[in-house]
């Protein structure tokens, strides 16, 4: 018998979190794991209490056709990432991983060119996370080490404020 890798197991489980998402463009799901234990899961979603895009059947940011990955402030939904990280203790995440996957919306199929926006990557920085595993094929992933984060954002400094 073949046994699934952890890295697959728990990106497996993301991939069912992100059954719960409500955007129409591109659906996420993220789980945090700390020593074999889920700490907590997160899927891309209105706040508490507002509607969702599907609810309403429209994206704000496609009917303004405002380019992917830019203009999130119009976005409704809290990312994955943020969802799991505030549903969390700060203590529990430290050192931990946080699983990424996701999928299009409209076809379902997996992003091969899934990753944290510069927002979410400011929360897994602060939130004390020492890997982040994001899914690109069923069975491939990519490990990034959350201090590659910190010094590649040094690099997109100007020379002179």
């Amino acid at each position: 018998m073949n046994r699934i890798s952890k890295e697959n197991y728990y990106l497996n489980i993301a991939q069912t979190v992100l059954e719960r998402a409500t955007c129409l463009r591109r659906v996420y799901g993220a789980i945090i794991v700390k020593n074999d234990e889920i700490i907590s899961t997160g899927y891309n979603g209105s706040p508490r209490g507002r509607k969702n895009c599907v609810d309403m059947g429209f994206c704000t940011r496609e009917a303004m056709q405002v380019p992917r990955g830019e203009r999130y402030e119009l976005c409704r939904s809290v990312h994955a990432e943020a969802n799991a990280i505030i549903s969390a203790s700060r203590r529990d995440m430290v050192g931990g991983t946080l699983y990424l996957v996701g999928r299009n919306a409209q076809t379902g199929e997996l992003l091969t060119d899934a990753t944290s926006c510069p927002m979410c990557r400011r929360m897994v920085i602060n939130a004390g996370l020492a890997r982040v595993v994001i899914r690109r094929t069923p069975e491939e992933f990519t490990v990034v080490d959350v201090e590659e984060w910190v010094r590649t954002d040094d690099l997109a400094l100007p020379e002179k404020i």
